[in-house]
């Protein structure tokens, strides 16, 4: 006779307390209304529509074919390595040593090793509100405190040395700021990186720069961080301009002094990316990908410059003309509907998926729904031809 009972063990605080990725219940609606044979236009994924370029994908079959299915080191295949550092001396003229990089997989591995090897229990973190939400959730999963920097247009909905002044208090020891910006678009410029940079080295903490949609920039090239010091965390990724969402593969240049803690928690966490994606990586950096890559760059401005006028035409508040990123963030409070209430209406009635503002933290989301241009351009046309039509059925 079993001694077993039926009750279980309860489930943790931390699942509990970390919230559900909005955006992929809404993409999972829409593919379920897909099933029952409607017509849905998707501009709510931050997924590019372009496939991984070809030599990419040439390169991870010929790592398959030569039998590169084993284990790297935890910090990276050593030839990619070095490849991404010498990407920051040809992009942008910045020096750093190999030894600096640990590749991850993707860039939320590389998200979760810096608050990992940053945060003790209660130690915080400040994050802008509106921001990328698996930030906080991170901060959470290592028994930390995210807490909210509200941003708006007015600062280009970044945060401001005197905000992260404010904000500090004798428990915080991070500041993670993200440029170009998901929700919103918006860079950070050197110069305005800089004074934020002091404010975070003067109270003895760590500045963590999300730079995951470099490449993906418009009328202007940005500049990362890694320019100020080598004391800044610097995350990027190989998803956004690279086109390698599915790879799951991104990296992280930290500074010297981290990198045996960080290799120690990455071969306790996930021991090592994907080896062949690490092998199909070392072609992203080619010139004939990266001249692909510069088309594809091209194409999402042109989305953008299409969508940003044809939105505000419609009534949406988009104070700011984003820079970077594929994202349009914008204002819906004029049409008397939440941004919940919206979102659902645009799917059901509407056959449009964007993501509500509630996503990307609590400070006015209601008032905000995020727009992807990760689609054709005659599939925006679309979308915004059915938006139209329901608004006006509001009216």
């Amino acid at each position: 006779m079993s001694h077993l009972t039926s009750k279980q063990p309860s489930i943790s605080a931390r699942a509990l307390e970390i919230e559900a990725f909005r955006v992929m219940d809404i993409l999972a609606q829409a593919w379920a209304l897909e099933a029952q044979g409607r017509d849905i236009v998707h501009m709510e994924i931050g997924e590019p529509d372009f496939p991984t370029p070809e030599p990419i994908i040439a390169a991870g079959i010929e790592a398959l074919k030569a039998g590169h299915t084993y284990y790297t080191p935890a910090l990276g295949l050593p030839q990619l390595r070095e490849a991404i550092a010498a990407f920051y001396a040809a992009r942008y003229g910045v020096t750093i040593s190999p030894n600096r990089v640990v590749v991850t997989p993707g860039s939320s591995g590389a998200l979760l090793l810096t608050l990992a090897v940053l945060l003790n229990p209660g130690d915080e973190v400040l994050l802008t509100d509106p921001g990328y939400p698996c930030n906080r959730h991170f901060a959470r999963f290592v028994e930390g405190r995210a807490v909210a920097l509200p941003v708006t247009a007015a600062t280009q909905f970044q945060p401001t040395a005197e905000m992260i002044a404010a904000h500090w208090s004798a428990r915080t020891r991070a500041a993670m700021v993200a440029t170009p910006a998901n929700p919103t678009g918006t860079l950070l410029t050197l110069d305005q990186l800089r004074p934020i940079h002091q404010a975070v080295a003067a109270r003895g903490g760590a500045l963590v720069v999300d730079e995951i949609y470099h490449g993906l920039t418009y009328g202007c090239d940005a500049q990362t961080a890694l320019a100020l010091g080598d004391d800044v965390f610097v995350i990027n990724s190989f998803s956004k301009y690279f086109g390698m969402t599915g790879w799951r593969l991104g990296w992280l240049i930290a500074p010297e002094a981290y990198v045996d803690a960080l290799d120690r928690l990455a071969q306790n966490i996930f021991l090592a990316a994907s080896t062949p994606a690490q092998h199909a990586a070392l072609a992203a950096f080619h010139p004939d990908t990266l001249a692909i890559l510069e088309e594809r760059r091209a194409a999402f401005q042109a989305r953008r410059d299409y969508l940003l006028p044809a939105l505000r035409a419609l009534g949406f508040d988009i104070p700011l003309t984003p820079e970077g990123a594929f994202y349009l963030y914008a204002g819906c409070d004029r049409f008397g509907l939440d941004a919940g209430q919206l979102t659902r209406a645009l799917l059901n009635q509407a056959g449009v998926a964007i993501t509500p503002g509630a996503d990307f933290g609590g400070f006015q989301s209601s008032s905000h729904v995020r727009f992807a241009y990760t689609t054709t351009q005659d599939r925006l046309e679309q979308g915004v031809a059915r938006i139209d039509a329901f608004l006006k059925t509001l009216a």
